[in-house]
């Protein structure tokens, strides 16, 4: 997105441009909500409000973090070319109706706040990791920390002229930046807080409540991603689109991919067409600007396999309970798809913001975006295992225990349930036992006991609704339907 060649010094600010950015920015923010129904729609009906409830809020919360500070440390003027420094605090200094730095043909304001949409997005990809686990305090006090302590200073080794940018690893709508970094926080997460007690028994299948809602939240992130790639031309000439072109190819790819594998099992798991989708548009990300329409197809195809086959292994073999796959479906896709910069990508006197830049791919930039991605990946882990650890010590256990985690965070955090079907009949929230029998359809039984959970839980352990499953973790392949993949 930004790079490291010279500027160009004149400003003038473009009003196609500009209107191009701010229809991208909207559909970026859409994107949070849509993220929102589609991991809800994935999980189970007891904890769909608490996924909800933490997407919103963390939007909202990101959002003014972003405002007050978070802006400047991410493209303030760079200290060390390590982190922006404090100039642009409450966003002093940056003006609607003058361009900024970083792009000479918008309004200062708005690159801000199209920018605002990527810093609120990625933490949250994060909640699919450890959904129906954490408590809501710990959510709160790790989505500010993780923020402050790996995104700013990450944002601004790449695209705000930090180190990696001066280096010249490139990322061009974060590849790196966003999806590898949630990706490997994703999976430390995952691993910290472990398994849900049931995983073995539903063979790491929960049962999605709600298919036609995680779908809509996969189109409309289908939809935004259009102004997530496209609206990172800061423009609105032939490099957007050619991103937007981009974007479409790779995720139709991946979801072939996903398609036919899964069709092994002999039927077409809806949940691995969907998945195959957001595969393909998280790998395509980083590279949708700098690479052909020939190569977009062998990424999404590349990143379809990767992502397939990963969410098996992580699963099946290893019994990672990453609830909704994030670090195979974004941080090892969005991974690969930034290496592949360094091998397709060939781009000559493009205009990005009002910057013209040039460069082609080759032995030394495919060693920079490994440098990168490794780089990156590997301080995103460590920082998150640290603040995990640091939140562990302060807060205690970060997880509720299993008699409230059977009830459902709905109930347990917020004192609500998603559909009215279900009536706690029992205690308030100081007896977690007395408060497990609801009435669910007009009988009394337990709150988590729906019948598509029962169906579920009693199912041969060699069977799956797709076919032949074996059993976890003892099977040598580890094969796995796709209900929970991201």
């Amino acid at each position: 997105m930004v790079h490291p060649q010279p500027l160009v010094e004149k400003c003038v600010i473009d009003t196609g441009d500009t209107t191009w950015i701010l229809v991208s920015t909207i559909f970026v923010l859409g994107m949070s909500p849509a993220l929102a129904f589609f991991e809800a729609g994935m999980l189970r009906s007891k904890n769909t409000l608490s996924i909800i409830s933490q997407v919103f809020v963390g939007n909202v919360l990101l959002s003014v973090m972003w405002l007050f500070f978070g802006y400047s440390l991410s493209f303030g003027t760079s200290i060390l070319g390590v982190i922006g420094g404090l100039e642009h605090v409450f966003w002093i200094g940056v003006p609607y109706a003058e361009c900024g730095p970083m792009a000479s043909n918008l309004p200062a304001a708005l690159f801000a706040l199209f920018q605002m949409m990527f810093a609120t997005i990625t933490p949250l990809l994060m909640t699919g990791a450890y959904a129906e686990r954490l408590r809501w305090d710990a959510f709160l006090a790790f989505t500010i920390a993780w923020e402050v302590l790996v995104y700013y200073p990450v944002c601004h080794w790449v695209w705000g002229r930090g180190f990696l940018s001066r280096m010249g690893v490139l990322d061009y709508a974060g590849g790196i930046v966003i999806h590898t970094t949630a990706g490997a926080a994703a999976l430390v997460c995952a691993l910290f807080v472990g398994p849900r007690r049931d995983f073995a028994s539903f063979h790491g299948e929960y049962p999605p409540h709600n298919l036609p809602l995680a779908a809509t939240g996969a189109a409309l992130l289908w939809m935004g991603w259009f102004g997530f790639n496209g609206g990172s031309a800061l423009g609105a000439g032939s490099l957007a689109v050619s991103s937007v072109v981009s974007t479409h190819v790779g995720a139709c790819c991946s979801a072939i991919v996903w398609l036919f594998l899964s069709m092994r099992a002999h039927r077409p798991a809806a949940t691995g067409i969907l998945n195959g989708v957001l595969a393909g548009l998280a790998g395509i990300t980083p590279a949708s600007g700098y690479v052909n329409t020939q190569a977009t197809i062998v990424i999404g195809l590349a990143c379809g396999f990767l992502s397939y086959h990963g969410c098996q292994f992580s699963k099946g073999r290893l019994g990672i309970d990453d609830a909704l796959d994030v670090h195979m479906v974004h941080g090892a896709t969005g991974a690969l798809g930034s290496l592949f910069v360094g091998v397709f990508g060939n781009l000559r006197d493009a205009d990005m913001g009002g910057k013209f830049f040039e460069f082609q791919s080759g032995p030394k930039q495919f060693l920079l975006q490994v440098f990168g991605v490794v780089f990156v990946g590997a301080y995103a882990a460590v920082a998150t295992w640290g603040i995990l650890r640091t939140l562990q010590g302060w807060m205690g256990d970060l997880t509720h225990d299993d008699d409230r985690l059977e009830i459902g965070l709905d109930w347990v955090d917020h004192g609500e349930v998603a559909y009215h079907k279900l009536h706690v009949l029992s205690q308030p929230p100081g007896d977690p036992k007395g408060m497990m029998s609801a009435s669910v359809g007009g009988e009394t039984g337990s709150l988590h006991s729906l019948p598509t959970e029962e169906a579920y839980r009693r199912r041969s352990p060699n069977t799956s609704a797709h076919g032949p499953l074996r059993s976890h973790p003892s099977d040598a392949s580890g094969d796995l339907p796709y209900q929970t993949s991201l």
